[in-house]
């Protein structure tokens, strides 16, 4: 009867443990699934390490890429859940680290960043059971960035990417990020190595909307980019950088439809008043209401009611 009613105890404390501090062991639980391995960069030696969930499943399931955001490594496992989200599909899913946190020369979408990028993914492939035809290439903030540089310049053949609130433009995000008196301002110009002072050049060397599009290659690739109204005003990244991308996109292709670009003066109107008057009841992304859409081909634009945010209860299920 005692041992009985201390088995009882013990349970009773367990579980009040589990209610009362779940908030604080979320993220252990959260990753506790992952595993860590690395690989050596054939560029430069480097050691890049990577998280990654190997889907339990006879035939080939998809991969997702996850890319960590500006000022986080791998390490710190910032991936807003994406990870458990994967798993729960029984899809792939790895998390490279890419040359961490992007404040030196290396970083910042180099001819480094996307080759380890590309190597992580080819590990996938060789150790994963994954569908070729279903690669996801994710990121959000500075992952983004990392996302639509992987849509330009990546060798893989990826079948999705999903851009949220990315930068596309260093010249500009320079002068955003100075307007704001933020740290990313500093943090370019080490990036971009141009010593003390910023360089032009060099940073449109480092930013995606200065660089050829791939048309044949992304020809059958998908590509997604989200961005929140008050991003820019309540986070780091105005709502121009996703934008600029997406017109420059359709641009190259040549694009003869002008309603399916964004025009200045829609532009203007959302940056002036962080809405957009529409006489369309556009659907909803996730809870949010979707203010704004575009679309050209395989190319689409998303302007949502939110800020500098991934919505990742909405990230799988929109690349299918």
């Amino acid at each position: 009867m005692k041992k009985t009613t201390k088995q009882g105890l013990m349970f009773f404390l367990c579980l009040w443990n589990i209610i009362a501090y779940g908030q604080n062991t979320h993220n252990t639980l959260a990753h506790s699934f992952l595993q860590k391995d690395s690989i050596t960069s054939t560029l430069d030696g480097n050691t890049q390490v990577f998280y990654y969930f190997k889907a339990l499943y006879s035939k080939p399931r998809p991969l997702v890429v996850q890319l960590h955001s500006w000022s986080y490594s791998a390490d710190d496992l910032q991936n807003v859940n994406l990870d458990s989200a994967a798993k729960s599909k029984n899809w792939n899913y790895i998390f490279p680290n890419f040359r961490g946190v992007n404040n030196h020369p290396k970083a910042c979408c180099s001819e480094f960043v996307l080759s380890d990028i590309d190597e992580a993914i080819d590990w996938a492939l060789t150790h994963m059971n994954i569908d070729k035809k279903r690669i996801y290439v994710v990121g959000h903030s500075g992952g983004g960035y990392a996302t639509l540089a992987m849509y330009m310049k990546s060798r893989h053949r990826i079948q999705a990417f999903s851009a949220w609130v990315p930068i596309s433009n260093l010249v500009d995000w320079y002068g955003e990020s100075v307007e704001r008196k933020n740290k990313y301002a500093a943090e370019i110009i080490k990036c971009i190595g141009a010593n003390d002072t910023f360089d032009e050049q060099k940073a449109k060397e480092r930013s995606p909307l200065h660089w050829k599009t791939p048309l044949k290659k992304r020809k059958k690739s998908y590509l997604q980019i989200y961005t929140g109204i008050h991003d820019g005003y309540t986070g780091s990244v105005p709502i121009s950088q996703s934008i600029h991308f997406y017109n420059k996109l359709l641009a190259d292709a040549k694009e003869p439809d002008k309603s399916k670009f964004v025009s200045p003066e829609d532009l203007s109107t959302m940056l002036k008043t962080r809405t957009y008057p529409s006489s369309k009841t556009l659907k909803l992304l996730g809870n949010r209401d979707i203010l704004y859409q575009k679309s050209s081909k395989n190319i689409q634009l998303t302007v949502f009611e939110g800020t500098h945010e991934m919505l990742s209860k909405v990230v799988l299920e929109n690349l299918e």
